[in-house]
């Protein structure tokens, strides 16, 4: 170490009148043309260019000198293997885009904006350090923050990219901090975590060595090449934000989300020698949101003790990922136990030389050959074990058979990382199986070779499912997820007429009774509301769901002096579905066979409803006593560019998943709206309460901060689109929480008339309640879910002075995406007087 120290002090003192480096430890200095650093000499020429941020007009005394990557970028032109288009760095910050521009950045041509975009093959960036801390490629812009859109760093366009010691960082949510000239330093833009990118590659055969790659959401990091080779980078993200096809050698990872990659692709992502970290809270870690193959070699995990680590949020039966060596606190570990089928673990398999040679030599040729023998690291493979594949790809990934009329072929294809074909052909048997316990339901026509037929053989009266598994002699495994379904049998006949009798006690029941044979009544039952008896007239008011025929049908006042009409589709679970058949009320509902909430008085009327028979289809007329079901975009939504399908339904009634628990009514499209327009009459106080579960965790409620919000309103004109709401809206302050203030509405401007307070409140468990009594509008929100750490309210309680109106049209409309960022509709209570 001592003689390693005084050949840098020599060095470093025959270079200083030279040196422009800012690293005392590893000077940089150009003499005649010649870029000097302690690992080589680089002459700078058309093809070699040197970038420095300190140097000023006097320095440049050479060409290919620039003092930003601005003015370098300008230059290039396209490199060959041989002869690579470099850029090298001198320790510094360099800002791919302008961290001073005040203009909100906006993509082109319906992409992301960019910092900026590179055109060339084979391009070079070298930083001139041996810490990647010391020269740093920068921007500062996110989604809403800067930019609209996912703002985006770097767009580089070329095959064969390398991009050594250096940090490439969007600073948009982090600090950027720089020891060596603390004047670079940056505070992040905003707390408020938002898509913040670094960048895309468009090509085959990226390699990033000795790279830190930093952002949080949607990190990106250089994603998109055919072929990516991460060797000792370092990596800090949230969700949704590793390259899903990229090789990761000795490589670390700060995780301040839960799932790191959205998906994988390409026969998935390789770790290999690399180390994780949970920065957060989270006790389920994940790596994908939506299952894909994921395989981790000789990796070690560290997060909160009792922490679990699986594959993905929601892993599929069919999911096959594979370990070796890999430990979670110290200790080895199993990932994804809630589903053991989906591990493969590769400690005595063959398969295993796919990815190792030895216990310390990593078979990189074997994953990134490719059709040409690329080998980024400089090996040059194993004999034998360079044409080893890592995925067995099915045919099929699920299939829905029936007894006695399909069969299924179903073909096993194996490949090599990046979906590559064997480079010549593979003569390891493939083998095929049925899950065990399930062997009766189905025949193979054969359990070895490259396809096998799947024959259906359930004699029973429900369906099965299971998985049909292929291996491969090294180990590979895939499945494919099957629905057994028995032989289909003809309808039911109906054994009595169906009719409709209006009950005493407010209920309106269809009788009717079907030729079963003791199977399940498995019926779609619609109730529609029709003026005269006619179809002309009718809107449908209550619909079967789950396969539960629904034969009671509450009656409210909106149902009084109308007749009622019951469409029944006839099946069982083993049937096909039959014709529709069609009953009417043989009279009116009476005013005296309705319910008002268990008040007499004409003074009230109350509606309530858990969206369980909540009929979801396109139902655009704004009728008294009936809702609109249909989509709206609202005025100030309009710089953001969306838009729905009326031929699609805007919302659904199913099951839940992260937040939202349970069974509910979810937004199916971006701008599905709600309205209910009340029977007419002058209303005057007014209460309403909603019970949801937002399907984001945090307390963010909604994708991002772009125009994206839930308004709950109450005393609407529904023609109009005048009254008040609450307004619940993810904005940039935060992406922990949301903002809730009152507003109003007038033809359709929306005017607040509260200032806004931020919450965390709008979670899993959230009530939402929102009156006018009098002249004063009041709303109050809480949630079931424990309080976050954040330093927001936990509830909320806002009041407003107003015009009391005589109106009372109720509205939900929500602006958000979906997926993952839907707010799922639990119970509404509404009480007019």
């Amino acid at each position: 170490m001592a003689v390693v120290m005084t050949l840098l002090v020599v060095y470093s003192v025959a270079a200083r009148r030279k040196s422009w480096s800012l690293d005392p430890l590893y000077p940089v200095y150009v003499k005649k043309g010649i870029v000097v650093c302690p690992d080589g000499k680089f002459r700078l020429d058309e093809n070699t260019f040197y970038v420095d941020s300190r140097l000023g007009p006097g320095d440049m005394k050479y060409p290919y000198m620039f003092r930003t990557i601005a003015d370098a970028v300008r230059h290039l032109k396209d490199g060959t293997d041989e002869k690579p288009m470099r850029i090298l760095f001198a320790p510094g910050v360099y800002w791919a885009d302008n961290p001073d521009d005040t203009v909100v950045a906006v993509g082109i041509n319906g992409r992301e904006p960019f910092g900026m975009v590179i055109k060339c093959e084979n391009l070079r960036f070298t930083g001139l350090t041996n810490d990647a801390r010391n020269v740093i490629i920068a921007s500062r812009r996110g989604q809403t923050q800067g930019a609209i859109g996912n703002f985006t760093m770097l767009d580089i366009w070329g095959n064969g990219l390398v991009v050594e010691n250096m940090t490439l960082g969007n600073y948009c949510n982090v600090d950027l901090v720089f020891p060596l000239d603390t004047a670079e330093n940056r505070c992040k833009r905003s707390d408020a975590i938002t898509q913040a990118h670094v960048g895309y590659v468009h090509g085959d055969r990226m390699t990033a060595r000795n790279v830190r790659f930093i952002s949080r959401l949607n990190l990106n990091p250089l994603s998109g090449a055919r072929r990516s080779f991460y060797d000792k980078c370092h990596f800090e993200c949230t969700d949704d934000a590793l390259t899903g096809n990229g090789v990761y050698l000795n490589s670390t990872f700060d995780f301040y989300g839960q799932k790191p990659f959205y998906t994988t692709d390409l026969a998935g992502a390789v770790f290999l020698g690399c180390s994780f970290r949970a920065m957060g809270a989270n006790r389920e870690m994940v790596f994908c949101k939506s299952p894909g193959q994921v395989t981790l070699v000789n990796c070690k995990y560290e997060a909160r003790l009792g922490s679990d680590v699986g594959w993905a949020n929601y892993p599929t039966e069919q999911l096959r990922c594979y370990q070796y060596g890999v430990t979670l606190n110290g200790e080895q570990y199993v990932v994804g136990k809630r589903k053991p089928q989906n591990t493969v673990r590769m400690d005595s398999l063959p398969l295993l030389r796919a990815y190792l040679v030895n216990d310390s030599i990593y078979n990189i040729a074997n994953l990134l050959g490719g059709n040409d023998g690329w080998t980024p690291d400089g090996s040059f493979g194993t004999s034998g074990a360079n044409n080893i594949p890592t995925s067995l790809h099915l045919s099929r990934k699920n299939a829905i058979l029936t007894t006695g009329r399909d069969t299924l072929v179903l073909s096993a294809r194996q490949l090599r990382h990046g979906n590559y074909p064997l480079s010549y052909p593979d003569t390891a048997e493939i083998f095929w199986r049925v899950a065990p316990g399930y062997e009766k339901y189905v025949s193979l026509s054969t359990d070895k070779g490259g396809t096998t037929v799947v024959t259906p053989l359930n004699i029973g009266d429900d369906a099965v499912r299971f998985c049909v598994v292929s291996r491969t002699e090294d180990g590979l495994e895939a499945a494919c997820e099957l629905e057994i379904r028995p032989e289909i049998l003809p309808p039911p006949d109906f054994l009595s007429a169906p009719k409709i009798i209006i009950e005493g006690d407010s209920v309106a029941r269809l009788y009717y009774s079907l030729f079963l044979d003791g199977r399940r009544d498995n019926s779609s039952v619609t109730w529609l509301r029709s003026a005269d008896g006619s179809m002309a007239s009718a809107v449908a008011v209550a619909v079967s769901r789950m396969d539960v025929p629904e034969k009671e049908y509450p009656l409210t006042e909106e149902d009084a002096g109308c007749f009622l009409i019951a469409d029944i589709v006839p099946r069982h679970h083993r049937s096909l579905p039959g014709d529709t058949v069609r009953v009417v009320s043989k009279r009116k509902v009476g005013s005296n066979n309705v319910s008002r909430g268990g008040n007499s008085s004409l003074r009230s009327m109350r509606l309530v409803s858990d969206f369980h028979s909540f009929p979801t289809a396109w139902q655009p007329r704004v009728l008294p006593g009936y809702w609109t079901v249909d989509g709206y975009k609202p005025k100030d939504t309009e710089q953001y560019q969306w838009a729905f399908d009326q031929s699609r339904d805007m919302w659904t009634y199913g099951k839940g998943y992260n937040g939202a628990k349970g069974y509910g009514l979810l937004q199916a499209q971006r701008g599905a709206r709600l309205m209910f327009t009340p029977l007419d009459a002058v209303y005057k106080d007014m209460k309403l309460t909603l019970r949801v579960d937002p399907t984001k965790t945090a307390g963010q409620g909604f994708g991002s901060a772009t125009g994206q919000y839930m308004d709950v309103g109450i005393k609407m004109d529904t023609r109009t689109l005048s009254g008040y709401a609450l307004r619940i809206i993810r904005t940039v302050k935060s992406a922990k929480s949301v903002d809730f203030l009152l507003v109003r509405y007038d033809n359709g401007t929306v005017v607040p008339i509260t200032p806004s307070v931020t919450s965390d409140c709008y979670r899993t468990g959230c009530v939402i309640n929102v009156s006018l009594s009098g002249d004063v509008l009041s709303a109050e929100v809480s949630t079931s879910s424990q309080p976050s750490s954040a330093p927001v309210a936990h509830s909320v309680m806002l009041n407003a002075n107003v015009e009391m109106t005589d109106k009372g049209g109720v509205m939900i409309q929500h602006t958000g995406t979906c997926g993952e960022s839907t707010t799922m509709l639990h119970g509404i209570d509404v009480a007019w007087e």
